[in-house]
């Protein structure tokens, strides 16, 4: 049994897709933790912000739980070609604590999932990027929805058997 975390950029479409994927973990035996971003209120990240900051509310709970997990699964949708701009935060003010910027992300197993208006294929695209140059083994395959073309059974069950590999 795999302990999941699935990251919520989003709310709407995109929690319903990580409820529904999470269902489904559970029925293969795994334990899953839906962390949502937006339930953490960090300020925008800027060096001037960082210097003022001395302890972020909630950055060591977010830590920890991202920490503890196997494997992630990220669910965001598509803004202007890429994520939203809370991954993006979350993730500056991940990657400036400790001495090693890519200390939580180094090895850890991801997957990627998107409901988007359009195709998703850039926000795919864009996270793929940035959580490979931070280390993390980002796996091939995605889930990528939208009001048209639901979720695949066999990538969601396959996505989840990657995650938990060992």
């Amino acid at each position: 049994m795999a302990h999941l975390v699935f990251v919520l950029a989003s709310t709407g479409n995109n929690k319903t897709l990580a409820e529904s994927v999470s269902v489904r973990a559970q029925e293969l035996g795994h334990a899953v933790d839906i962390l949502s971003l937006n339930d953490y209120e960090f300020p925008l990240y800027s060096t001037k912000m960082e210097e003022k900051t001395d302890a972020l509310p909630g950055l060591d709970d977010l830590m920890n739980r991202l920490g503890q997990a196997d494997a992630w699964m990220v669910f965001a949708p598509e803004y202007n070609g890429s994520f939203p701009p809370v991954l993006n935060n979350v993730v500056a003010w991940l990657s400036r604590q400790g001495d090693d910027f890519r200390q939580l992300f180094r090895d850890r197993t991801v997957a990627l999932a998107t409901h988007s208006g359009g195709g998703g294929s850039h926000v795919i695209m864009a996270m793929r990027m940035q959580f490979s140059y931070l280390g993390c083994n980002v796996i091939g395959r995605s889930l990528m929805t939208n009001n048209k073309k639901p979720a695949n059974p066999d990538t969601v069950t396959a996505l989840i058997n990657s995650m938990t590999q060992t």
